[in-house]
């Protein structure tokens, strides 16, 4: 799921909300995004939870992904919490090239 935050939030644009059924998966999801992304030549500004898997952020600025176990999303709700965003396709939900803090670090 993707949440469409331009409207409502001053950090991000995005949120990308997904799931997987325990800590392995939900790092192989992590791996697979941040490898896609980084053959894109996108570059997330940072990423926290990892290690323990239950709930990873990875952070791009004006995207952020949300990894979640499901019984982390469930409790969490993020989708409930940000009600008033709209749900966009993902595919809409996308970093827009290098991250803002990855191009004003690069000059």
């Amino acid at each position: 799921m993707a949440l469409d935050l331009k409207s409502i939030a001053s950090f991000t644009d995005s949120f990308v909300i997904c799931s997987g059924n325990q800590r392995r998966q939900t790092q192989a999801i992590c791996d697979a995004i941040m490898d896609a992304l980084a053959r894109a030549g996108v570059r997330p500004g940072h990423v926290e939870g990892y290690e323990r898997g239950e709930w990873i952020l990875i952070d791009y600025s004006d995207l952020i992904v949300h990894v979640f176990t499901r019984e982390k999303r469930d409790f969490y709700n993020l989708e409930r919490l940000w009600g008033d965003a709209p749900r966009v396709a993902p595919a809409r939900a996308r970093p827009r090239g290098k991250d803002r803090r990855t191009a004003a670090r690069e000059g």
